[in-house]
């Protein structure tokens, strides 16, 4: 596998799971732990899901990604669904809008060493995290 990105667009539960692969199978190559690996791929799982529950289609792109010393992967989750009103209250333990859990963003952002989102009404969401090899 090369160092480049892996683009997975996402606009079924298949697409999911393909995503969920691809994140597991790069965190392997660059040497993640199988825990770490794990984790990586509920992320991108929770990420995923979000675009279908909410803009029904978007895409996923993973990127090896160095730091000082360090390497890392990088999950960038991209829709042009509906956007989130309320980046705060939607970072919140246990709020959903959608009857779930609610384990969505706060758990994506517990999972991984750096979160951030952006998201306009009516625009879409944006959201990018990373994920540093101990």
């Amino acid at each position: 596998m090369s160092a480049g990105e892996i683009r997975v667009a996402i606009n079924s539960d298949q697409d999911i799971v393909l995503a969920r692969q691809k994140g597991r199978m790069m965190a392997a190559d660059l040497g993640f732990s199988a825990g770490d690996a794990t984790l990586i791929a509920t992320a991108i799982s929770e990420l995923a899901r979000n675009i279908i529950s909410y803009a029904r289609k978007g895409q996923i792109v993973l990127k090896m990604v160095n730091g000082l010393n360090r390497q890392g992967i990088s999950v960038i989750a991209t829709d042009d669904g509906p956007g989130i009103p309320d980046i705060r209250q939607a970072l919140r333990d246990g709020f959903s809008t959608s009857g779930s859990l609610g384990l969505g963003l706060p758990g994506v952002r517990r999972l991984m060493d750096e979160f951030e989102i952006t998201s306009q009404p009516g625009r879409g969401t944006i959201v990018a995290v990373k994920k540093w090899r101990q």
